[in-house]
């Protein structure tokens, strides 16, 4: 795992936490970034959803394919490794990675994720 910086600028969040969405192809792929993710305490934990319907253009075409979301829970302490795993480990030559600020949390449940991030 690295710490390198994200590509773009991290959101603030009132909370300090973040949810991060990526797609993938399969489930197994799915559940390898999650697992791998928490595992690496990038993430405290991760809710995969699909099948889903994906309809974008990559390389001049216009392509509906079945997908799987990731939606993975961090801090904003954790977003620039976090994004710097999925970009070595996901399958996708161009991952989605979208980071989102959480703008109310549980106080129980945000300090459980920051344990849980925590290296």
């Amino acid at each position: 795992m690295t710490d390198a910086a994200p590509t773009t600028p991290v959101p603030d969040s009132p909370t300090g936490l973040l949810t991060v969405l990526t797609t993938t192809d399969s489930p197994a792929a799915a559940e390898t970034l999650a697992r791998g993710a928490v595992d690496g305490r990038l993430a405290a934990c991760a809710q995969i959803g699909g099948p889903v319907t994906s309809v974008y253009r990559w390389e001049g075409a216009v392509t509906t394919e079945r997908e799987w979301q990731v939606l993975l829970k961090t801090t904003r302490a954790r977003y620039p490794a976090l994004e710097a795993w999925l970009l070595t480990e996901h399958p996708y030559d161009v991952p989605e990675i979208i980071a989102t600020p959480v703008v109310a949390a549980g106080a129980l449940y945000a300090a459980w994720v920051a344990e849980e991030t925590t290296p």
